[in-house]
């Protein structure tokens, strides 16, 4: 199965800009939606956006539109999530999921994690 690891996490000022990578080894044609979910201490994990390899179709949560991007490089087999303009309420353990599809419970369910990296907002 695919093994995914993701890096860039770290602390920033409000309006500040991080880039999380998700690196995947092992990735199949099962692994064709890649996306990024995040857990804030008291609250539950929620989707961020996703990816289609195979088209390069995205989808994100409305919080993140026009701040955030996912992209992927297929030579480095790494998805990355731009994050601009951050705010303190993203502040989370960020984690990376791969599915068949980019539907939320497939990713949710898929049982294929990274182990996630922090990511502090601070104002």
């Amino acid at each position: 199965q695919v093994q995914l690891v993701e890096s860039g996490g770290g602390l920033v000022q409000a309006g500040g800009s991080l880039r999380l990578s998700c690196a995947a080894s092992g990735r199949t044609f099962s692994d064709d939606g890649v996306g990024w979910f995040r857990q804030a201490p008291g609250k539950e994990r929620e989707f961020v956006a996703c990816i289609r390899w195979s088209g390069g179709n995205t989808y994100y949560r409305d919080s993140v539109k026009g701040r955030f991007t996912i992209s992927r490089d297929n030579a480095k087999n790494t998805v990355y999530l731009q994050m601009n303009s951050l705010k303190p309420e993203d502040t989370a353990v960020y984690y990376c999921a791969a599915s068949r599809t980019c539907s939320i419970v497939q990713l949710a369910t898929s049982g294929n994690w990274g182990r996630g990296t922090q990511v502090t907002v601070s104002s």
